[in-house]
C-alpha cells in the first residue's frame, strides 16, 4: 500500500478546503490527491466534515491477483479509517475491460470482487461507502448504478474544466507526475560521471572536517555547519538572486557531511514549518539527489518531512525509501515510515516537531 495523502488539517497553515460534491469531479481529482496518475490501482478517498462532503486522506494501492484481494481491502481499511471518516470512497483505476469478452462487451463492470471486499471491510467497521466506482479511459462508472449511463461499456466522460482540487494543488505546490516512477526520478542520482565527481568531493570535505573538528573543535564545526545549511536555504528562496544558480559539488558535499551531526539534522527539522519551507524543500531535493549512500539518508529524510507537511504523502514515501536505500538502519528515517505507513496527519507531524524544537530549547 502506498503512503497517506491529502491535504493537511487544522491548524496547519497551509490547510484548504476542498469539497466535492461531484463524482466525476472527485473522480478527475485522484491524480491531484495522490500527486501522480495512477494505473491499475484501487484508491480509497475518505470523506470527513460535518455532511461528509470534505475531501480528507486518501490511500492507493495496486489492484492484486483475487486471491489478495482481501489482504489489500484489510491493508486499505486500516490506512483510511485513520482519518476518522464519515464516509469512504472507493475507486478502481483500470484499463482493465469489462467482464466476458476481451473486447469488453461482457455484462460486468472490472474488478467487482475486489470492490466487494474493501466495501464489506468499511462497512464492518461501521464506515458508509456511499460510491463505488471505476475510472477508464477518459470516463467513469458507478458499480452500483443500475441506469443504462452505467452499464458496461456506456460510462460517463470525466468533465474536462479545473476542478476545485486542481486549484487548490497549485496552491499547496502539488505537481501531478505522469506516474509514481516520475516521482522517483526527482531525486534520481545523477550520471556516473557526475556520481564519482560528488563521491570524491564529499571524501575531500570528509578530511577538511576531521581535520577542523581536531583544530576547532566539535561544536565549532557543528556550528559551521548549521550556518552553511541557513546560507544556503537564503540562496533557494524563490525570488532570490541566486534561487536558479546550482549548488556545486564542495556546497553539497560540506551540507550532506554537515547534517550527519543529528544536532544540526533536528535543527533543520523546523525549517520546514516557517517560511522558508519551499526553498528548504528545493535544497533537500538537490542534496537527495546528488548525495552518495549513506550519505543521503539525513536530506532525503528531511526531503520527506517538508513534503508530507504539505500534504504530499506519495513523495514523503518516495523520498523514506530512498533514505532507507542509502542507510537502511537510520533511525528517524524508520520512524517516520512507520508513521507514515499509520497515515499520520500533516498537522499531527508538525505537532511533534514543534514539541521536540521545544524540548531542545529547554
Amino acid at each position: 500500500m502506498d503512503a497517506c495523502t491529502g491535504r493537511p488539517a487544522l491548524p496547519d497553515p497551509g490547510r484548504i478546503d476542498v469539497r466535492l460534491s461531484d463524482l466525476g469531479e472527485l473522480a478527475a481529482s485522484i491524480p491531484h490527491l495522490l500527486g501522480f496518475r495512477p494505473r491499475e490501482s484501487v484508491v480509497l478517498v475518505s470523506l470527513t466534515g460535518r455532511g461528509g462532503g470534505r475531501v480528507g486522506l486518501t490511500v492507493r494501492a495496486d489492484i492484486p491477483p483475487p486471491e489478495h484481494a482481501g489482504t489489500v481491502a484489510a491493508a486499505l481499511t486500516r490506512g483510511v479509517l485513520t482519518d476518522r471518516p464519515r464516509g469512504v470512497l472507493v475507486a478502481v483505476v483500470s484499463e482493465t475491460p469489462d467482464a466476458g469478452t476481451p473486447a469488453g462487451r461482457g455484462d460486468g463492470l472490472p474488478h467487482r470482487g475486489l470492490v466487494r471486499e474493501v466495501v464489506l471491510d468499511l462497512t464492518a467497521q461501521g464506515v458508509a461507502v456511499p460510491e463505488a466506482i471505476l475510472v477508464r479511459g477518459g470516463r467513469w462508472w458507478s458499480y452500483d448504478c443500475p441506469h443504462p449511463c452505467c452499464r458496461p461499456g456506456a460510462g460517463t466522460p470525466l468533465p474536462t474544466g479545473v476542478t476545485e482540487l486542481e486549484v487548490a494543488a497549485v496552491a499547496t505546490g502539488v505537481v501531478v507526475e505522469p506516474d509514481r516512477d516520475a516521482l522517483v526520478g526527482r531525486i534520481s542520482p545523477p550520471d556516473p560521471r557526475g556520481r564519482e565527481q560528488m563521491a570524491a568531493e564529499c571524501a575531500r570535505i570528509a578530511v577538511d572536517c576531521a581535520e577542523r573538528v581536531l583544530a576547532e573543535g566539535w561544536d565549532a564545526v557543528a556550528e559551521q555547519s548549521w550556518r552553511a545549511v541557513l546560507d544556503t536555504v537564503a540562496r533557494c528562496r524563490p525570488g532570490a538572486p541566486t534561487a536558479r544558480t546550482a549548488l556545486s559539488d564542495a556546497e553539497v558535499a560540506r551540507l550532506v557531511w554537515g547534517l550527519r551531526d543529528q544536532a544540526v539534522r533536528d535543527r533543520a527539522l523546523e525549517l520546514a514549518l516557517g517560511a522558508d519551507a519551499a526553498a528548504v524543500e528545493q535544497l533537500w531535493t538537490e542534496c537527495t539527489r546528488r548525495a552518495p549512500a549513506p550519505l543521503d539518508a539525513a536530506p532525503a529524510t528531511l526531503l520527506a518531512v517538508s513534503t508530507w507537511l504539505r500534504g504530499d504523502g506519495a513523495m514523503a514515501d518516495v523520498a523514506l525509501g530512498r533514505a532507507l536505500a542509502g542507510d537502511p538502519d537510520y533511525a528517524l528515517a524508520q520512524l517516520l515510515a512507520r508513521a507514515l505507513a499509520a497515515c499520520m496527519r500533516p498537522a499531527e507531524l508538525r505537532g511533534l516537531i514543534r514539541e521536540a524544537v521545544t524540548l531542545q530549547d529547554d
